[in-house]
This record gives structure tokens, C-alpha cells and sequence, in this order.
């Protein structure tokens, strides 16, 4: 080998070692900061070793393309965390995208003559990045609402996603037995491209969770398999790790919303039935003050936020008003959900960035059975999350879910903007128990207000 080849080989090697410890660092809060420097430190690595490939003839282009993405990734990189799961979508999309044309450009070049190994790979490639692609930009689409986060549906839809993955088997395997058809190839592409838009248009925002971490799951499993055809060695450890960890990651989110994954694979989950959701009654209004005392002379609160946090940037305002509760010895601690907000840890994620110990964070196992024995459970901008109905009514749309059962609290303190029933679209049972007072208003104002109300109690 030639020294710039030993150069791209040993920074490979140094980048798949960082990419390993970056993924264990993410594995636990305290070690998460450390673990994304690792990987990033591993993918600048990976990016100055492809500058050394003994197969670049000019970097003309590859300073262009340097240019051109650095001027969309930026402005991109610096979106608002309430932002941060549209954003994640458009990376998978991103990525998917490059994948995709990779291979596309990979098969005019060199046709039917890079052997059947290789076939396979590129034709695997192509179609699990070009269904990542346009699947990715329908969920931003849907969490930035640009369309409408409800799940979109018609009739005969099942079949038309079996038809249309069916067809886009049979192109790939057409292709395989005649590499030269490119119509194969390019049919391939199309079926893919609709499979993907099918595949997440009848997914409710609300359950975006799950299909965040299943697309990028895709996005990984796409890199790998272009790894294959560049016989590129980082990329096939890069998307192996990010594939199949976004796999298992999707497999426990379906286990906390109580959902098969064969339900999350051939789409559908999240449409919202007209049912009898027992909801009835009128929702108690309390004031300000009211809550005040309340939380003041309670012996334990737990908050559980939800995007409505997210949404009103309340997370610094809830560890005030913690922080403030805490000096007059009341027990504070916070109630996480996995699937709260719309992309894994989102909660985790926010109220680390408001500096709220780890310790302080409770998985919903933890803290259910402490509920019966809190004064005051605060819910922020949750719906889905703390809706009894999952656990109380077998016909609803979310029946089975495991949730935060904050009703079993003394007393519910509910933070909402007004009396809609949220971007589920599911009403909630919770907002009419005499147990649950509605505090209407932005998440953030209500608690620097309740902080200033707490302090003259």
C-alpha cells in the first residue's frame, strides 16, 4: 500500500474506534456530552482520512460540496431544541438522500460489472435510502407542521403498501437476475420513493418517537450497505452501529407505547377512531395562587413534562421553580416518559440543558409507584403520556400504552395553552377528574409567575 492509503486506513480505524466509544458514552447522561464529542471528533476523522484516497483526482468538487453543505448545515445546526426533532428528520433525509445517489451514480458508472455481491448491496442501498428519504421529509413536515400531524388514511391503503412493496421487491430482484434492465433499477427507485411518503403519512405526530429512531434506523442500515459497494470500511461499522442500535432503540420504544413492530413496519399505527373516551364534565379551572400553596406546603412534587414544554422553552422556569421548592424542603423529582415529546429522550435532553441533576429524573417504572403518596403531581404540556384511558379503556386508540399514572397523585396541577385536546387529537379523561385543576396560559409564564407566587407564600 502506498502512504496515503496507510494514512486513510489508519484514520478509519481511529474514527470506527470513536464511533464505538462516542455510542457507549451516549448510554448514560453523565457520559452523553463526552460521547457525542467522541463521534464527532470520529467523523472529522473519518472526512480528513477520504481527503488522503488514492482515487481522488481533483478536490475541486469536494470543496464545493464542502462549501455548499457547510452553508446549509449551520443555520440548520443552530434551530431552537423545540426544533430539534424536524431537524433530526431532515438529517436522516439528508443522509438517505447521499446514500441513494451514491449508488446511483455508482451503477451508471460501472453497470452490471461490479458482481453479484456488490449488485445486492447497491440495490439495497438505493431502495432503503430512497424510502428514508422521502419518509424522513414527510415526518419533518408533520412536526413542523406543514401538513397536518393527524394520520392520513384511504381506503384500501394496506393493500396498496403490500402491492407497492411487492413491486419493489420484484424490480430488485428483477434487477439482480438482469443487472443490465436499468428500468428495473430505475422502477426499484420510484416504488421506493412512494413507499416512503405511504409508509409515514399515516403515522400520528404524536407517535413520532418511534419512527424517528426506525428511520434512522434506515438511514444507518443504508450507509452500511454503501460501505459494501466502496468497499469502505468505516461506513460499514458507522451504519451497522447506527442501524442496528436505531433498531433496538425502536424495538423499546414500541414496547413503552405497547406496539407490535410488525405495526410500526407496514405503518398505519397512530389513526385516532371516533370511540367514547368517557371524557365528561367540566374542567376545574384554579388560579395562581391556589397552585402557589399548594406546592408550597407539599411534601413531594413530581413535574412530568411533555412537548408543551418543549414548546413554551419552559425547561429553565420548571428548574427554577424546582430549585425554589427544594429550598423549602419540599421533595422534588421529575417524571419521564420514554415516548414523551417527538424524538427519543427529548425530555431527558431539554431538562439536562436546564442543568437538572440526573438524579432527579424518575423512568415512569420508578415513579408510578410513589404517585399514590405525592401532594402534587404538575403535568406540563403532556397529553398521551398521563391519559388514563390508556389504562382504563379498552377502546381507545391508545388503550395498553403503560403511562404516567399521575391521577393516582392527591392532587393534579395541569399546565395547558387552552382546552384543546392537544396534537393527538385525543381528549383526555385526566382534565376532568376532581382531582385535576387546569392552569391555562404559557407553560413559561405560568412557572415564573408560580416561582414569584411560591416565594411570597
Amino acid at each position: 500500500m502506498s502512504n496515503a492509503q496507510y494514512i486513510l486506513e489508519a484514520t478509519y480505524l481511529v474514527a470506527s474506534i470513536l464511533f464505538v466509544l462516542g455510542l457507549k458514552g451516549l448510554s448514560h447522561p453523565d457520559s452523553a456530552r463526552r460521547g457525542m464529542i467522541m463521534a464527532a471528533c470520529g467523523m472529522a476523522a473519518a472526512v480528513l482520512g477520504t481527503l488522503f484516497h488514492p482515487e481522488i483526482v481533483s478536490y475541486t468538487w469536494i470543496l464545493i460540496g464542502l462549501v455548499i453543505g457547510s452553508a446549509i448545515g449551520i443555520p440548520i445546526a443552530m434551530v431552537p431544541m423545540t426544533a430539534m426533532p424536524q431537524r433530526t428528520a431532515l438529517s436522516h433525509a439528508f443522509g438517505a438522500l447521499a446514500a441513494s445517489m451514491v449508488g446511483v451514480a455508482e451503477y451508471i458508472i460501472h453497470g452490471a460489472n461490479m458482481g453479484p455481491i456488490k449488485m445486492g448491496a447497491l440495490g439495497f442501498e438505493v431502495m432503503l435510502g430512497s424510502l428514508t428519504t422521502t419518509g424522513s421529509l414527510i415526518a419533518a413536515a408533520k412536526l413542523q407542521e406543514l401538513m397536518r400531524g393527524t394520520p392520513i388514511q384511504f381506503k384500501g391503503q394496506h393493500l396498496v403498501n403490500l402491492l407497492l412493496a411487492l413491486s419493489m421487491a420484484g424490480c430488485y430482484i428483477g434487477w439482480l437476475t438482469h443487472p443490465g434492465m436499468a428500468v428495473l433499477f430505475y422502477g426499484m427507485i420510484a416504488c421506493a420513493l412512494i413507499f416512503g411518503v405511504l409508509l409515514v403519512v399515516p403515522i400520528g405526530a404524536a407517535d413520532m418517537p418511534v419512527v424517528m429512531s426506525l428511520l434512522n434506523s434506515y438511514a444507518g442500515l443504508s450507509s452500511a450497505a454503501t460501505g459494501f459497494v466502496l468497499s469502505n470500511n468505516v461506513l460499514i461499522i458507522a451504519g451497522t452501529l447506527d442501524g442496528f442500535s436505531g433498531f433496538i432503540l425502536s424495538i423499546l420504544m414500541c414496547r413503552a407505547m405497547n406496539r407490535s413492530m410488525a405495526n410500526v413496519l407496514f405503518g398505519g399505527f397512530g389513526a385516532v377512531v371516533g370511540t367514547d373516551t368517557g371524557a365528561t364534565g367540566t374542567m376545574r379551572e384554579v388560579s395562581l395562587d391556589d397552585v402557589a400553596v399548594q406546592l408550597a406546603y407539599a411534601n413531594q412534587v413530581v413535574f412530568v413534562p411533555g412537548y408543551g414544554m418543549a414548546t413554551a422553552q419552559a425547561q429553565h422556569a420548571v428548574r427554577e421553580l424546582g430549585n425554589i421548592l427544594e429550598e423549602r424542603g419540599v421533595g422534588v423529582k421529575y417524571a419521564i416518559h420514554p415516548v414523551a415529546g417527538r424524538m427519543p429522550g427529548h425530555m431527558n435532553v431539554l431538562l439536562a440543558e436546564a442543568n437538572v441533576p440526573y438524579s432527579s429524573l424518575y423512568e415512569m417504572e420508578q415513579i408510578n409507584p410513589e404517585l399514590p403518596s405525592t401532594d402534587v403531581a404538575v403535568v406540563i404540556g403532556a397529553n398521551d403520556v398521563v391519559n388514563p384511558d390508556a389504562r382504563d379503556n379498552p377502546q381507545s386508540p391508545i388503550a395498553g400504552m403503560p403511562i404516567i399514572e399521575v391521577d393516582r397523585a392527591k392532587s393534579v396541577v395541569v399546565l395547558k395553552r387552552g382546552k384543546g385536546k392537544g396534537f393527538s387529537g385525543l381528549e383526555n379523561p385526566l382534565f376532568f377528574k376532581p382531582v385535576t385543576g387546569m392552569l391555562y396560559g404559557d407553560a413559561k409564564s405560568s412557572l415564573t409567575s408560580l416561582v414569584q407566587a411560591v416565594q411570597k407564600v
